[in-house]
């Protein structure tokens, strides 16, 4: 994890505003940019969100399924059962 040393306020309202660089740096600039945020101790952890699958957690080849996603490969194993 690379440590960037930038220090933000939070508002009253809970929010922080990510530097541009890092924006760009992740592609977070559309309106449709999702960050996933993670508690971990003492720590706040915000990584960009991709869709995983509910099983193995891969990221490619999903399907959607009742709002879930799954990959194709846990489609093929959970269908040999």
């Amino acid at each position: 994890m690379k440590h960037v040393g930038i220090v933000r306020s939070i508002d009253l309202a809970g929010r922080i505003v990510l530097p541009i660089e890092i924006r760009k740096e992740l592609d977070l600039m559309g309106e449709d940019s999702k960050v996933e945020i993670i508690a971990k101790g003492n720590e706040i952890i915000l990584r960009k969100y991709a869709d995983t699958c509910i099983f193995c957690h891969d990221t490619a080849d999903l399907v959607d399924f009742n709002g879930q996603k799954i990959c194709r490969k846990c489609i093929k194993d959970i269908s040999q059962i």
